[in-house]
């Protein structure tokens, strides 16, 4: 007997602003969701931030990147006092998606989506275990276009969550846009 094939009725775009890219030590200060359908319409969103210890913020938020996005970096820091722990935003992530997300498994997607995956497997265990393993990463969409066509969608770089990921839908839109075209 061959498994039912994989069809998502609705799309979860979750984005994360951490204090770096590496999950082991690096930890998540922002999180945003947004669920589609697959006309990319919004259907709802999700919008929260992490308490972290400041320290470790201070600690990690350094380097070229930080720099070059200060105000993203200075904007993260001044948030953080009025965030919540890990574990209630996990859970608050896992009843936008059963409230909206009809499927046994959410189709996740985003801009390097898999970075963000990360992050939710390492600090985000149950959130993780309702994704699909299948992801839709609009990043894949990029280098395609960019090497094959020579096409590139000027994405707005806020390095906020909920900024991020309607910067992914509309990159996304740009690339269907040229399929059809």
């Amino acid at each position: 007997m061959t498994k039912p094939a994989f069809k998502p009725k609705r799309i979860v775009w979750i984005d994360l602003e951490m204090t770096g890219l590496d999950p082991e030590v690096d930890r998540i200060l922002e999180v945003g969701a947004i669920v589609t359908d697959w006309n990319l319409k919004e259907i709802s969103r999700y919008e929260a931030v992490v308490r972290q210890d400041e320290t470790l913020m201070r600690a990690r938020m350094v380097g070229p990147f930080f720099e070059e996005n200060s105000s993203a970096r200075d904007a993260l820091w001044a948030q953080n006092a009025d965030g919540q722990p890990e574990a209630t935003v996990e859970q608050q992530l896992l009843e936008f998606i059963a409230r909206h997300i009809d499927d046994d498994k959410a189709l996740l997607a985003g801009n390097s989506i898999h970075q963000d995956r990360r992050f939710i497997h390492r600090w985000m265990p149950e959130l993780d275990s309702k994704l699909h393993y299948r992801m839709l990463d609009v990043t894949a969409w990029k280098v395609v276009f960019e090497g094959k066509y020579g096409k590139k969608f000027a994405k707005p770089e806020q390095h906020r969550a909920l900024e991020d990921i309607r910067g992914s839908i509309q990159e996304l839109e740009y690339y269907l846009k040229k399929v059809k075209g």
